[in-house]
């Protein structure tokens, strides 16, 4: 890799990192795991940066995160999965602002790996459908399906009146 390759890696990571871990606590419903899901979707991407041709390579890196954070979760099905409190350490929060939170995460964790990356794409990112199922690799209507069935399903474990605040944001 040319030294201003390496530069423009750094100013992304120092850019959008944040930005990415926001992104994989929400797919990965632990901040350990996200943390090393991030390191994990960096390096695949700084082996590549040379090739990585667009404007703004954050499209390209939140790819290989999502794609990664699949893999893994199918990987985590055959493994011992120890279930820790999770921790925020962004400051003082309202109770039950961090409850709340805490259960859509819980919710979303009991969604099928696709099902919950099209709605953190959708919702937590404010990707487009085209966006979307460009990022997935997937047709349009296939992010329609999965939006609709994984409200369905959050509507089912939250209760209507919460999932309407999936809906607005």
């Amino acid at each position: 890799m040319r030294a201003a390759d390496g530069s423009a890696f750094e100013q992304f990571v120092a850019a959008r990192s944040d930005d990415l871990m926001r992104l994989a606590v929400l797919l990965a419903a632990d901040r350990g795991h996200a943390e090393d899901l991030v390191q994990t979707a960096l390096v695949k991407a700084y082996r590549h940066w040379g090739r990585i041709t667009a404007d703004d390579p954050y499209p390209y890196v939140r790819r290989v995160l999502v794609t990664s954070a699949a893999s893994w979760r199918r990987r985590r099905v055959t493994q011992e999965i120890v279930d820790l409190p999770a921790h925020d350490p962004a400051g003082p929060d309202d109770t039950d602002a961090v409850a709340e939170r805490h259960r859509v995460a819980d919710a979303l964790d009991t969604l099928p790996a696709r099902m919950r990356a099209v709605l953190v794409l959708r919702y937590a990112e404010d990707l487009s459908e085209a966006a979307t199922a460009q990022a997935l690799g997937c047709s349009v209507h296939t992010v329609r399906s999965q939006t609709t069935r994984g409200l369905a399903r959050l509507r089912a474990v939250l209760g209507a009146e919460r999932a309407t605040v999936l809906e607005e944001c």
